[in-house]
This record gives structure tokens, C-alpha cells and sequence, in this order.
């Protein structure tokens, strides 16, 4: 294990070492965003140190139903939430309120490359675990503070929810029926998205105190990475200067691309140009479509929407989601299912790409667990699955010693439970 005040070490040409081997992170985040970024950097190999509060934990671990059941079919502590976002580290719980709990984090960070902490602006620097604090222990030392708003701004002191994002940073007035209330995403996509952009931002700061030998701080915001994945939706806006419509399933700029109802289920049509239209008509028995000047172009087609979509509707509703798939596909027009969950983790695809995963654990009745994956795939440096998503405080003693701390573990609730089960 390495930390940022040795010189960084040669890649190992190893396949079984990730691109982020020898890089030790401190993770002071609980919930989502932040724990969700730090699985993400553990999939590459880094070292993730998770502390967490003594008998309680991340607050995601009581999150639940549902829950890991166990030999006897019973709810356990873990739960599914909490497993989503937290492999590949390892646990010990600590109480930074005390004077010993605090000054054996700050022990820990002259030690760590990045630390990642998601609470309220200026609140860790009673504890001497600000940045300011750490960064005279440890001028490379990369801190991440993920918040609901930033360090500034006249919102700063308001708590950070990831639905609170969505709704402030304009994409719940974009999603949902155009004639029923605004609708957030169904998973806490703001959540992921800014823990994306902590990731990659934390990648750069290290590529510059890896040159400059220079850590630095980074302010990052729930609300800040909503606004700029608003994307082509928000230059619609700034362009314009008119509210994008909301639509549903259907797109703004394309007709037709949108969700519709089949026999059997509901299919995807993304037709993306007017050729792929013309083949599109032929395949629904509307060829006249094709050469109707209302239709025939994408710009008149979307000036014409909702003709157009009511007669596809039609033509669509008898026939069945399998044979619209195939038989689109056969002629070159993009289609595609809506799969239910069953329909995802069961499917060839996501097995042929390692997006199903399982994990030993020791609290599920078959000892293991099922995950979903990580994405990216190194052709060198390959994604590895080392620890499973880690009981409260587990590690606390072995992480400790191996970070020549063992005296600090005598000041933490458990310590000799810990050492007895050799911090495994």
C-alpha cells in the first residue's frame, strides 16, 4: 500500500493490477454519490478506506426492504441499496467527533492520495478535517467535497437530496407525460452522474500532482453536474430562449423517436433520418407516408407530430414486440425493446458483457451476493472484484495495523472484537 508521499511507482505491467493500483483513498462520504464514485475507483484498483460512524454505519444500510436475507430467509443488516455502491473497500468505523477518532483520521490522511467527504460546507473543520487542516499534513493530498450545492453560493447551507436536484436543475420539468406532472428519473441519476464527475475529476487532479507534486481541492455539487448534463436540452433553452416541451418518450427534435404500445409489451422506434423513414413506412403498410409532403422530411415531420404518431400507433398495435424488433432490424431501421428488469439481468447481452456479477458474502444464506458490474473494460489493466461491499467497521483493526496505527485501534468501540477476528 502506497500513499501520495512516496514517489508514484512504475504501472506494473500485471494484468491482474488496475490502472489505480497503489492509490489510497480515504472515503468520508455516505449515501450515494460519494460512495458511488469511490466503488468506481476501487473497480480500477484503487485502495478504499470507508470509514464509518460505530454501530450505525452508512445510512444506506438501513435503506430497505429489500435486504440480504440470510440462511433462514430472514432479513439481515445489509441491504440491497447499501451493496450497490460499495465494493471494493474496506471498513472501519471511527468516530472523527472525538479528539482520538479525529486526530487518527488525520493520521490516516498523511498516508492517502485523495480524501472524498460529502458533508455540509465548512462542517469537518471543528474536527481539524477540512482541507486547509489536511493539506498542511499533506501538501499531495487530492480532497474531494461533493455537496447538494457547493462551497458557495447563497445555497450552500441547504441539505443535498438527490430529488431536490433534479427538481432545482431543471430536468423533472423535461421528463414525465406532456400533460401530467413533472417526473424525476427513476433511479437517483443526479446522485451517479455527480459521483461520474467526481471521478474524473479527481483522475486530473492526481495526472497534476503526480507532475507538480501539488494536491488541490475540489468543490463539486449536486446541483452544479444536473445543470450540465442538461445538455442539448439546455441549449435548446439558451438557444431559444423557449422551454423545451415536455414530451414523454418522445423526442424534441426527431420524429418519430419515442416509445409505443405493441401487442405484447411497448417497443422503441428511433428513426433518425428520412430514409430510414421511407424503409420504416414500407414495414407498417403506409408507404404513402414516405411521399406525403407533411411527413417526408424530419423538419416536417416534427412540425407534424402528432398525426404522424397517431397514425404509427395504429399500424403498430396489432403486431407483436419480437416481430417489430426483428423485422426493423432486417430492413435497417433502429428499434428496439423496453425491457423490464427481469428482461435486462436475464439477457444474453448482459451476460456476455460481465454486467452481472457475483461476490462472496457473510451474510447471505448462499454466501454470496449478485451485483451489477463495472462498464469499462481495460484491454491491459482489467476491472478486478477484491472485497465485497464490507460490514460496518470489518477492516477497522487490520487497516489500522497495516497503516502502522494499531495504538488508535484501542480507542475505537469494538477494537478487540476486531483483532480477534484478525480484521477480516
Amino acid at each position: 500500500m502506497t500513499g501520495s508521499s512516496k514517489t508514484p511507482s512504475t504501472p506494473s505491467p500485471t494484468p491482474s493490477r488496475g490502472p489505480l493500483d497503489g492509490i489510497v483513498v480515504l472515503d468520508l462520504t455516505r449515501i450515494l454519490a460519494g460512495p458511488y464514485m469511490t466503488q468506481l475507483l476501487g473497480d480500477y484498483g484503487a485502495e478504499i478506506i470507508k470509514v464509518e460512524r460505530p454501530g450505525l454505519g452508512d445510512d444506506t444500510r438501513r435503506w430497505g426492504p429489500p435486504f440480504v436475507k440470510d440462511a433462514e430467509g430472514r432479513d439481515t443488516t445489509e441491504s440491497a441499496y447499501y451493496l450497490c455502491a460499495n465494493r471494493n473497500k474496506r471498513s472501519i468505523a471511527m468516530d472523527f467527533s472525538t479528539p482520538e477518532g479525529a486526530e487518527t483520521i488525520r493520521r490516516l490522511a498523511t498516508r492517502a492520495d485523495v480524501l472524498v467527504e460529502n458533508f455540509r460546507p465548512g462542517s469537518l473543520a471543528k474536527y481539524g478535517l477540512d482541507h486547509e487542516s489536511l493539506k498542511a499534513l499533506n501538501p499531495r493530498l487530492v480532497y474531494c467535497s461533493i455537496t447538494g450545492w457547493g462551497q458557495t453560493g447563497p445555497n450552500r447551507e441547504k441539505p443535498g437530496y438527490d430529488l431536490m436536484a433534479q427538481g432545482f436543475g431543471g430536468i423533472m420539468s423535461l421528463t414525465g407525460a406532456p400533460d401530467g406532472e413533472p417526473m424525476k428519473v427513476g433511479v437517483a441519476v443526479a446522485d451517479v452522474v455527480c459521483g461520474l464527475y467526481a471521478a474524473t475529476a479527481i483522475l486530473a487532479a492526481l495526472r497534476h500532482r503526480d507532475r507538480t507534486g501539488e494536491g488541490q481541492h475540489i468543490d463539486i455539487a449536486l446541483v452544479d453536474t444536473q445543470v450540465a448534463w442538461l445538455i442539448n436540452a439546455g441549449l435548446y433553452y439558451l438557444v431559444s430562449g423557449e422551454e423545451p416541451p415536455r414530451l414523454g418518450n418522445a423526442h424534441p427534435n426527431i420524429v418519430p423517436y419515442q416509445v409505443f404500445s405493441c401487442a405484447d409489451g411497448h417497443v422503441i422506434i428511433a428513426v433518425g433520418n428520412d430514409s430510414q423513414f421511407d424503409r420504416f413506412c414500407r414495414f407498417i403498410r403506409h408507404e404513402d407516408l414516405a411521399r406525403d409532403p407533411r411527413f417526408a422530411t424530419n423538419a416536417a415531420r416534427v412540425r407534424n407530430r402528432e398525426r404522424l404518431v397517431s397514425i404509427i400507433a395504429e399500424a403498430l398495435a396489432p403486431l407483436k414486440r419480437d416481430e417489430i424488433v426483428a423485422g426493423l432490424a432486417a430492413i435497417g431501421v433502429p428499434a428496439g425493446p423496453v425491457n423490464r428488469l427481469a428482461d435486462v439481468f436475464a439477457s444474453d447481452q448482459v451476460a456476455a458483457r460481465g454486467m452481472k456479477i457475483t461476490m462472496p458474502h457473510p451474510l447471505a444464506g448462499s454466501g454470496k451476493v449478485t451485483l451489477i458490474g463495472n462498464p469499462v473494460k481495460f484491454s491491459a489493466t482489467p476491472v478486478t472484484y477484491r472485497h465485497p461491499p464490507p460490514l460496518c467497521g470489518e477492516h477497522t483493526w487490520q487497516v489500522l495495523e497495516e497503516f502502522g496505527l494499531a495504538d488508535a485501534a484501542k480507542n475505537h468501540p469494538g477494537h478487540q472484537e476486531g483483532k480477534e477476528r484478525g480484521g477480516q
